[in-house]
């Protein structure tokens, strides 16, 4: 079961690039949605079957593949993975959808899709170090074409960045895994049992450094965020959903997985600068998205600052806190996919997103009044209004961390503020006020092909947000289970 979410998007990332050409781009665009639906319900289908209460891993697959380098093929699925498997299906889904039905070279952009999906899900369900390496690799490529081929004006600036420093992101990450092998002398690169060996603090802070630094540029914080607004300007919409919603997922989900659970007792040690990295990088992320005039570098430094909340989280390492952590990568995959998609519905209708150049446009007659509809609906979801997901994610979080970790807490509560006032900043310049003249006749909105995703994604955000259980469920088990820390010892710090 596991490998099919693995195996699907790779095989039809190469039948989809062999097609005959009496394949028209709509009928690409056909089947390729039909194929990540198939994928979507399998995920269904493992959700009926898993067990959240069991806190080790399930429908596990190991099978020996590269002896002498202590490499097997062992995938597993737990609480702290499944709800980002399930989420990289399903925005996958959303992400072609969002695709114009006449796009350039179709057939290869539905494969660097699909084999972007099986590399995201492959290091997901990967319980060997080497194994989640080689699929966090993976991923670099289709995502540097779908930018460098499909973006706008700057593409090839922007995917070469990407590229660059997502690169530097695996070597630091290989030279961990590597050094942990090594300190420990084991002949595998098995999780399990790779977390069964005790290896002093002081190697453990050694070993740990690379890996953050390499899982901070994937996830980004600041100072190594600067790869992100550039690529989520150049990348058209729905690669930005993908990016948000689950490439920056990795760097999180590598931070839980593999510096809580490898490091524990040399995470402790460098928990307090994490936390107040992250509340300089929530003040950044939302002191420079309220300086911006493009709407879409706006959502992309909102991303910065609140992916700074799972870093907080992380840092604070207690159940809730944890638990948070992975709530707050649902939430913000949520939000920042609606908010993507919807900035991309006012650039296709008025071919702009500067702020300055737009104003009027929640008219009823002449404007886009759902698409505004919706965007004030995101912005109260990402500024943590109650009754939505964003509310949820964020007090959990705030809730967690304060005990340890109270001056950084309240710096990324500062940032919460923040993001109420730059994302009405946008709402009252674009969408209130008169409609200027200079757009001339803005064409119609087409619901189902233009808005049906985020209405798909409201629906969630709304859900989650009156029924966090619906989530907190599946990963609240698995992430207590990495904790084995002294709580006394750890709010001393």
């Amino acid at each position: 079961m596991l490998t099919s979410l693995i195996l699907i998007p790779i095989i039809s990332a190469i039948l989809i690039g062999f097609l005959p050409k009496e394949f028209t781009s709509q009928k690409i665009r056909t089947t390729s949605l039909i194929i990540a639906s198939i994928v979507l319900i399998i995920n269904v289908f493992l959700a009926f079957q898993f067990n959240p209460n069991v806190p080790t891993v399930q429908f596990s697959e190991n099978i020996p593949w590269i002896d002498w380098l202590g490499l097997n093929y062992h995938l597993g699925l737990d609480g702290l993975s499944f709800p980002l498997i399930a989420l990289n299906s399903f925005l996958t889904v959303i992400a072609i959808f969002c695709t114009n039905e006449i796009i350039e070279r179709p057939r290869f952009y539905y494969s660097m899709i699909f084999l972007l999906s099986a590399g995201v899900a492959g290091a997901f369900l990967a319980q060997d170090l080497l194994l989640f390496f080689l699929f966090y690799e993976l991923e670099l490529i289709p995502l540097y074409f779908l930018i460098g081929i499909w973006g706008g004006q700057r593409k090839g600036y922007a995917a070469m960045k990407f590229l660059l420093y997502t690169a530097l992101s695996g070597i630091l990450v290989l030279a961990s895994f590597l050094g942990l092998v090594w300190v420990t002398k084991a002949n595998t690169f098995d999780y399990e049992t790779l977390r069964g060996y005790s290896v002093p603090v002081a190697q453990q802070v050694l070993l740990l450094i690379p890996l953050l630094i390499g899982l901070l540029i994937k996830i980004p914080i600041f100072p190594f965020h600067t790869w992100l607004p550039d690529a989520h300007v150049e990348a058209s919409t729905p690669i930005s959903v993908l990016l948000a919603g689950v490439l920056l997922k990795l760097g999180t989900y590598g931070l839980l997985r593999f510096g809580v659970g490898l490091y524990l007792e040399g995470w402790v040690q460098l928990a307090p600068w994490l936390a107040i990295l992250a509340g300089i990088s929530a003040l950044y992320g939302a002191s420079c998205a309220i300086a911006q005039q493009d709407m879409k570098k706006v959502v992309a430094y909102s991303s910065i600052a609140h992916m700074a909340y799972i870093l907080l989280a992380a840092s604070a390492c207690t159940p809730l806190a944890l638990t948070a952590a992975v709530f707050q990568m649902v939430s913000h995959a949520l939000i920042s996919a609606l908010l993507f998609i919807l900035v991309g519905v006012v650039y296709k209708k008025t071919g702009t997103r500067d702020v300055n150049a737009l104003t009027g446009l929640l008219n009823p007659e002449k404007g886009l009044p759902i698409t505004g509809s919706l965007m004030i609906l995101g912005v109260m979801a990402s500024s943590g209004i109650p009754g939505m997901v964003g509310f949820i994610s964020e007090f959990l979080v705030f809730r967690g961390s304060f005990p340890i970790f109270p001056i950084p807490t309240l710096l990324c509560l500062v940032g919460t503020g923040l993001t109420a006032v730059y994302f009405l900043l946008i709402v009252n310049r674009v969408f209130f006020g008169r409609l200027t003249e200079k757009l001339g006749e803005l064409p119609p909105v087409n619901i189902f092909k233009d808005l049906s995703p985020a209405f798909a994604l409201v629906i969630l955000i709304i859900l989650f947000g009156l029924q966090p259980n619906l989530v907190i469920d599946w990963s609240e088990v698995q992430a207590t289970s990495l904790v084995t820390v002294d709580w006394q010892y750890l709010t001393k710090l």
